[in-house]
């Protein structure tokens, strides 16, 4: 084999294990996010969800750049683009995804959110004049049969859920569709970074503003050791560590790609409750596993003959 022809596909394979390492771990963060929600939203209504994550993302993501000596300042980012991602891909999912916990089970909530995929390869091929290949489709199709087997939903039962809260959660997987199409055509240039701390900082503003006006008793609700405690797994993990791994998803990989990660939360989710809660893991739930596994390879993998990006954005 020609060295140089080694060389680029050693360094290939590097990157191509870092990108779904970033994707893996990322699942396992979020495969708790659920729940740290459906702890929250009582007590602190959804609002109060949203700020209390979007600043203990923004403290961590601060002391991060502190301790790497990264601080810039804001200068020079495009103001517009970065209010317009914190909108759609933090406060308002996040906003309407605790709302929708209010209204249905969780798993219901994480079923849904399973099909940001879809909407995301809809939205690219509709408004970013994205191309879609046929195996991707089929992948994503797959991936979603496997989650519906893994989290044995019975879908003759969605008709008792609530259709607020089964729009709700829609609707925030559309926001999700959206924003990482504009992070990876407008955003691609800022590092990863300073795209988490500006974005979660901006949201935690805006949310804080819905709290003035909504609810103001939650600001000292926020220091009992119980709730404060889920804030740190929600806002430090959920919110400011993953998002360094997700905005690296897009911009490494495709807004596709990073979306894939709502197939594998469900597959950690489960795997939490056994380590954790002692929960059985039944057949069902491995064969689930490997369908969206499979989902995963397919419909991300990236032609051979021609070696061309799996999305093409404009």
């Amino acid at each position: 084999m020609v060295p140089g022809l080694s060389l680029c596909m050693d360094r290939g394979m590097r990157k191509l294990a870092k990108l779904y390492g970033a994707l893996f771990t990322l699942s396992l963060i979020w495969g708790t996010s659920f729940l740290f929600i459906k702890l929250l939203v009582e007590p602190l209504g959804a609002w109060g969800v949203v700020f209390g994550r979007c600043l203990f993302g923004t403290v961590i993501l601060l002391l991060i750049m502190a301790f790497r000596k990264e601080w810039k300042g804001f200068k020079g980012l495009p103001f517009g683009m970065i209010v317009l991602v914190s909108l759609l891909n933090n406060a308002i999912p996040w906003f309407l995804i605790a709302l929708s916990e209010t209204k249905i089970t969780s798993s219901y909530a994480s079923l849904i959110n399973a099909t940001t995929p879809i909407w995301t390869m809809i939205i690219g091929f509709l408004f970013f004049h994205n191309r879609l290949r046929l195996f991707q489709w089929f992948g994503i199709a797959l991936g979603f049969i496997g989650i519906i087997i893994l989290s044995g939903v019975d879908v003759t039962n969605i008709k008792d859920q609530s259709i607020v809260g089964l729009l709700t959660m829609v609707g925030a997987t559309l926001c999700y569709g959206f924003s990482t199409h504009f992070t990876k055509k407008y955003l691609s240039t800022i590092g990863v970074t300073m795209i988490s701390l500006s974005t979660l900082l901006v949201s935690a503003i805006i949310s804080f503003i819905m709290v003035l006006i909504t609810d103001r008793t939650i600001f000292t609700m926020m220091l009992e050791p119980s709730i404060f405690g889920a804030l740190v797994g929600l806002g430090v993990f959920g919110s400011g560590l993953a998002y360094l791994l997700y905005y690296y998803c897009i911009q490494k990989g495709s807004p596709e790609f990073a979306s894939l990660v709502t197939y594998l939360v469900p597959i950690s989710a489960m795997l939490w409750g056994a380590f954790i809660l002692n929960e059985v893991i039944h057949l069902s739930m491995l064969t689930g596993f490997i369908l969206i596994i499979g989902g995963v390879y397919v419909s991300s993998r990236k032609p051979k003959e021609k070696n061309i990006p799996m999305s093409k954005t404009a």
